[in-house]
């Protein structure tokens, strides 16, 4: 379909897995897109930087490479912004990750968010979506997560700069009336994936004849989410703002702030993921049973009720059709390489 939004669309994040896929569908769609990126070195940065080529590629798309946390930068940036909608999925990702440096993850996820938001607001941004995630949900003991379930335990950093940032976009719907409309991905696999994501390293770990780590023994379930789905989600939600007589997130909530889920509404086990590997691949797992590490969940299970109903939002990717595309990739670039 032909998106509804007008003008040039900002997408922070643009080289990173979810960004590049939702700039790619924006392209396609005849939108122009102004992608912002640090090129952080986090993970592999030639994944980022093959990204960033098909990206330029097309006519409609400008990239700046550019960190939100750098204030001057962005209000600059801003100065010769057309004023169209802004897609914000830069982050610094990474449960773990978050519990060895926790300095970046602030700078990154919450100055970087305040950077934004606040520019956002002075140029008067038609409407902000934003990344937020599954695991704001923390231990919470209820599934499937729903959105309006309290969500005030988070068990690593990562979770809590997220959480922040749903309280920041809260706070400028409130009192600025800008529209803001947050995301909780859940688990987003597929083609062009993250390198330290589970389905990337199992995948890696069976060609290679090396053990796959099962955290908690393999007593896990992840609500895993095909990009595709997600994109579309995104999309969806991109052309319906919320405002005045939008329906809020809570009886406390703003009309102008939504919260959504974007999950495949399905978990799936760790042996039913690995059995979906091995199918496509041809070839046994070598498996080891690990304890639970700081910061992980048993489980995720996204409740979508409310996306479904706003924008008619649905997955349809099975976890294997999902698994086959995502192989099909990883024997086509990953192992070329």
């Amino acid at each position: 379909m032909k998106g509804e939004t007008p003008g040039r669309i900002l997408v922070t994040g643009c080289a990173g897995f979810i960004g590049f896929h939702v700039s790619k569908r924006l392209l396609e769609l005849g939108h122009e897109v102004q992608g912002l990126d640090n090129l952080s070195p986090f993970y592999d940065e030639g994944l980022k930087a093959a990204r960033l080529a098909i990206l330029q590629s097309e006519p409609g798309f400008e990239f700046v490479r550019a960190d939100l946390a750098d204030r001057p930068c962005i209000e600059r940036l801003f100065e010769g912004f057309d004023l169209g909608p802004v897609i914000h999925l830069a982050a610094q990702a990474g449960v773990r990750h978050s519990l060895e440096n926790p300095h970046l993850y602030v700078e990154s996820n919450v100055l970087g968010f305040i950077n934004l938001i606040e520019e956002c607001r002075k140029h008067k941004v038609p409407h902000l979506v934003y990344a937020s995630s599954s695991s704001v949900y923390g231990a919470n003991q209820k599934i499937p997560f729903s959105e309006h379930d309290n969500v005030d335990h988070p068990i690593s950093l990562y979770a809590a700069t997220k959480k922040s940032g749903e309280l920041m976009a809260h706070v400028y719907a409130h009192l600025y009336r800008l529209p803001a409309t947050g995301l909780r991905f859940f688990t987003v696999y597929g083609p062009w994936g993250r390198p330290d994501m589970a389905i990337f390293k199992f995948c890696k770990a069976i060609y290679e004849n090396t053990a796959i780590e099962l955290y908690n023994y393999g007593q896990m379930q992840r609500d895993f989410t095909y990009i595709d789905d997600v994109v579309e989600g995104v999309i969806r939600v991109l052309d319906r703002p919320p405002g005045p007589d939008s329906r809020p997130h809570d009886a406390a909530g703003s009309p102008y702030h939504r919260i959504y889920n974007i999950g495949n509404n399905q978990p799936v086990g760790m042996a039913e993921l690995i059995q979906a590997l091995e199918a496509k691949i041809g070839k046994t797992a070598i498996l080891k049973q690990v304890a639970m590490q700081p910061g992980d969940v048993p489980a995720t299970y996204a409740d979508i009720d409310e996306l479904s109903k706003e924008v008619g939002y649905r997955p349809r990717t099975t976890i294997q059709q999902g698994i086959n595309q995502f192989v099909d990739w990883y024997n086509d670039y990953w192992r070329k390489k």
